[in-house]
């Protein structure tokens, strides 16, 4: 079973491109700084590993409209080792992840917090009543709710 789960922020924005032909196949690609656990004899200065993803189709589309740097996502997906020739005649080989779903593993307003994040200009509205955070039901309201 070859099936990869991630979560981490996002390195730069997603270069994304468009594949020639009659339907034109959406590729985005981006780098995930994904948080190492820290263990307490390690003398590793790297706290972070940075994950190269591809996405396809709908989801490259979805990364294009609303993935940013800094944006904290979470990734389901399949490792694929590749390689190539390149220029000098040099043999490279590749690791990526082919990304099946991604989806915000925090709040617009978290990854305005971080350098970069997207924030988009929304501010949610403060919750009104107590601050355990739900909100007030007005009295007399109970025979409206359609469960009891």
């Amino acid at each position: 079973m070859n099936k990869v789960i991630l979560m981490g922020r996002l390195t730069r924005d997603p270069e994304v491109r468009y594949a020639q032909g009659d339907n034109p196949l959406a590729i985005a690609r981006y780098t995930l700084a994904v948080d190492r656990r820290q263990s307490r004899n390690s003398n590793d200065d790297q706290t972070a590993d940075f994950i190269n993803c591809v996405a396809f189709g709908r989801t490259a589309e979805f990364a294009e409209r609303y993935l940013r740097k800094g944006t904290k996502i979470a990734v389901t997906g399949r490792i694929q080792t590749g390689s190539y020739t390149n220029k000098d005649g040099v043999r490279v080989y590749t690791t990526e992840v082919v990304v099946e779903e991604h989806e915000f593993a925090e709040s617009r307003n978290a990854s305005g917090n971080n350098d970069g994040g997207y924030n988009g200009g929304y501010s949610a509205p403060a919750p009104s009543g107590a601050g355990d955070g739900f909100m007030n039901i007005p009295d007399g309201i109970d025979e409206e709710l359609p469960f009891n």
